[in-house]
């Protein structure tokens, strides 16, 4: 079992940057996969970004590239989603990811195994 939690979630004004934090314990960090989604209110929890256990293969959602960039720590456990150029439309419940399948590439996917509780983000404009 592999317990997740986020944190960093907050009040961000558009344009600007926020960094999400996601602590991992229960089992043997660099053994996992990690990633990130996010969830607004009636809609499905979308893709954000998946990251391979070394962190040498990172996919992202079109709709972030270029904007937001995740890494890892292995020596605090800890997995990051860091935020820029924030836009109104990256307002969301934002769900840490580990474990599971994870394909990299051109047709990557990514299905986690183990979810954190979330952390939500608010966008002014």
């Amino acid at each position: 079992q592999v317990q997740l939690v986020e944190s960093g979630g907050g009040l961000v004004q558009a344009g600007g940057s926020l960094r999400l934090s996601c602590a991992a314990s229960g089992r043997t960090f660099p053994n996992y996969l990690m990633g990130w989604f996010r969830q607004t209110p009636g809609k499905e929890r979308e893709f954000v970004a998946a990251m391979s256990r070394s962190g040498d293969s990172t996919d992202y959602a079109d709709t972030v590239k270029g904007r937001f960039i995740t890494s890892r720590d292995n020596a605090k456990d800890t997995v990051y989603l860091q935020m820029n150029s924030v836009e109104p439309e990256d307002a969301a419940v934002y769900y840490c990811a580990a474990d599971g399948e994870y394909l990299s590439g051109h047709d990557y996917y990514y299905y986690p195994a183990f979810w954190g509780q979330g952390t939500q983000v608010t966008v002014s404009s």
